[in-house]
């Protein structure tokens, strides 16, 4: 038996009875179905919220939080193809404005079957650390994504408190935090749907502060069995 890894993210030659192959998708596009291919399991996660950029007063605002994560089986007897739509990451906060806020992630899905919505971007500087995060929803399992850390307080003069850690996807960790006296900008998110760090102020009164990391994008994953 030879299984072959195509350049398309495709996986071909395993054995019948099973696992046939697997289909990647970290854009939208159109899933189409193989030959003989009678069942799918989708796994499907929204894209992660971009943390919000440091501060002059409050030091830095809150990371984004991750994406959910629907995974469902599906008979595709009868489908030919299905629209995939993955989530776009959200944008960290600007860190040559004070106090920005990041963007949420995209929702991502797999025609009508299941879906999952992205995180929400970190809130700026004194706003509390409230969040609705990305959640999966018409699977037979559905995931909520893990939340970013929250603002963290103090005033610049005397309290040089880092930025938040992005929330954690089904796939991994989100980005980590910017801090004072090291890199002041946060890390972007890391695993796919993950929520990216929030930004740390930079020591004085004036521009630029730390920015906040873009979330990861989404990511669908289709296995094929026959």
């Amino acid at each position: 038996m030879t299984v072959t890894i195509n350049g398309n993210g495709t996986v071909t030659g395993l054995s019948t009875g099973g696992l046939v192959s697997t289909q990647v998708f970290t854009s939208s596009g159109t899933w189409n179905k193989p030959s003989g291919i009678t069942k799918v399991k989708v796994i499907v996660t929204g894209g992660g919220g971009g943390g919000a950029g440091g501060e002059n007063n409050y030091n830095s605002g809150a990371a984004g939080g991750a994406g959910g994560t629907a995974i469902k089986t599906i008979d595709v007897s009868g489908i030919n193809s299905v629209t995939v739509t993955v989530g776009g990451s959200g944008s960290g906060g600007d860190g040559n404005a004070s106090g920005t806020t990041g963007s949420t992630g995209g929702t991502s899905s797999f025609g009508s079957h299941c879906s999952a919505t992205g995180g929400f971007g970190g809130l700026a500087n004194n706003n509390p650390a409230v969040y609705t995060n990305g959640v999966g929803s018409g699977g037979d399992i559905n995931v909520k994504g893990g939340s970013g850390t929250g603002y963290q307080g103090g005033d610049i003069g005397t309290d040089y408190a880092g930025g938040g850690v992005g929330g954690a996807s089904f796939w991994g960790s989100g980005g980590m935090q910017g801090a004072s006296n090291a890199t002041y900008d946060a890390q972007d998110g890391q695993a796919y749907g993950s929520g990216g760090g929030s930004g740390d102020h930079s020591g004085n009164s004036n521009a630029p502060w730390g920015a906040g990391g873009n979330g990861k994008g989404g990511i669908i994953v289709v296995e094929e069995y026959n």
